[in-house]
């Protein structure tokens, strides 16, 4: 799989919108300000395809990107407080769509930050995927901002956190130093190959 052969194809707000799935989807979903999109231009080896912004809650609609004939889909961020009611029942809708319109997803990439214990929203997230049968292993972004004593307490922490998933594959990201780049391409491309 090229993952430096992508472009961006289209951008949809509405469940409506959505086009039907037709090629193999890998999924990116995240809490608003976890790191998704800088984890995304990391993995493809860009600087500005999956946009980067310092507000959180930017990620309002489903963007889909071309990968080698793959489609990676940048899912709308949850969890941000400052958004008005109408605009979260709006990505909730947006989100059901997408999950729930037969789509050919092979696997969904959970982001989490590291620096945090899991949310409720990320819990929610994880088991709703696991009640409808899709694969997903676990991203923790932002893994270089922890000190090695702080690292090793997460590590441990998040295993306690998410037993309830057996042995989820979980990944430390970084960013800034590609930390976890490679595993996440290749457990892309694993999935792609099933």
């Amino acid at each position: 799989m090229r993952f430096d052969k992508v472009k961006y194809e289209a951008s949809y707000g509405t469940a409506q919108q959505l086009p039907a799935s037709e090629h193999i989807e890998i999924a990116f979903a995240g809490r608003s300000n976890v790191g998704k999109s800088s984890m995304l231009n990391k993995i493809l080896n860009r600087k500005n395809l999956a946009r980067v912004s310092s507000v959180p809650g930017k990620t309002v609609t489903v963007n889909f990107f071309d990968c080698d004939g793959i489609k990676l889909v940048d899912l709308p961020g949850y969890g941000y407080a400052k958004v008005n009611f109408n605009e979260k029942k709006r990505w909730a809708d947006l989100m059901e769509g997408y999950f729930t319109s037969e789509r050919n997803i092979r696997l969904v990439v959970q982001l989490t930050d590291m620096r945090h214990p899991v949310t409720k929203d990320d819990l929610d997230m994880m088991r709703f995927m696991q009640s409808a049968g899709y694969d997903f292993i676990v991203v923790m972004t932002k893994s270089d901002k922890l000190n090695k004593t702080e690292r090793t307490k997460r590590m441990e922490d998040i295993h306690t956190e998410l037993a309830e998933f057996g042995d989820v594959k979980i990944i430390p990201f970084s960013a800034s130093n590609g930390e976890g780049a490679d595993e996440i391409r290749k457990t892309i491309e694993a999935a792609a190959e099933k």
